[in-house]
């Protein structure tokens, strides 16, 4: 009887011992969460390569930015490396600047877009997730008719560098001229771009053409008029591909909306 019980006893001890050593084991293995943090980190790295494709022009004809990036889309555009790039782009423009010599006989010509190249939308996006919101012509007007879109500083620094050493500043966009025309002046001159050769605005018989289209059309007259395009900067592809390019473009990064 007195056997019969040490062996349960030490049965017992056993199995204690051994469900103790087992609960250590598993307690030293890393813990591999299946909510947000591994979710968020495989978001992050799908939304870099989805924003590298975007910007290498691999991506066309996106209506909206996918939803698991708005996070990442937010904090690129707020926290400091939408601004670092736009600076290290503006850099290699004033590198390529000054290997010219211009002719300076009034036909040397540059080229800036004026959306989210010189002037900023990104109060305006935030409303709308950061592109996760389908584009809202109605209420991107209402936006741009107050005239109120703060300059993107690095891009006024090289505009009135570009004055200074004697280029015809040409501002080209495809916003509606007779609606739009005059809030896009004040504006512009009210964030400090003042002094460039002309703006040129989508007239009525360029509705509904596309964006590459119209400015092609524009560049086309530009170059017919005389005028040497040095430069084409812009935020959209749109910008810069098509005809009468000029001799180099430089595309500013923008992953929250695209224009065809």
């Amino acid at each position: 009887m007195h056997v019969v019980v040490a062996m349960r006893i030490l049965w017992e001890l056993l199995l204690v011992m051994l469900l103790t050593l087992c609960s250590k084991a598993i307690g030293t293995k890393p813990c591999t969460p299946r909510g947000g943090c591994n979710i968020q980190s495989d978001n992050s790295n799908y939304c870099l390569s989805w924003r590298l494709a975007v910007e290498v022009n691999n991506i066309h004809s996106w209506r909206t930015i996918p939803t698991q990036c708005q996070q990442y889309v937010e904090s690129y555009m707020t926290r400091g490396q939408y601004k670092r790039d736009i600076e290290m782009v503006i850099s290699q423009i004033s590198c390529y600047i000054r290997g010219i010599v211009l002719e300076n006989n009034g036909t040397d010509a540059w080229i800036l877009d004026i959306d989210d190249t010189c002037i900023s939308n990104l109060f305006y996006y935030r409303g709308k997730r950061f592109g996760c919101d389908p584009y809202d012509p109605v209420g991107f007007r209402s936006w741009a008719m107050k005239g109120i879109c703060p300059a993107i500083p690095a891009v006024l620094r090289l505009f009135r560098k570009l004055i200074d050493i004697g280029f015809k500043v040409l501002l080209l966009s495809g916003r509606d001229e007779e609606i739009l025309g005059q809030a896009t002046k004040d504006n512009l001159h009210n964030q400090g771009f003042i002094g460039y050769e002309r703006l040129i605005l989508r007239s009525p018989a360029y509705r509904g053409q596309k964006a590459v289209f119209f400015k092609s059309n524009m560049r086309k007259q530009l170059e017919e008029q005389g005028y040497r395009i040095w430069g084409n900067v812009g935020d959209q592809w749109s910008d810069l591909t098509g005809d009468s390019l000029g001799d180099r473009t430089f595309k500013l990064p923008n992953p929250m909306y695209f224009v065809p």
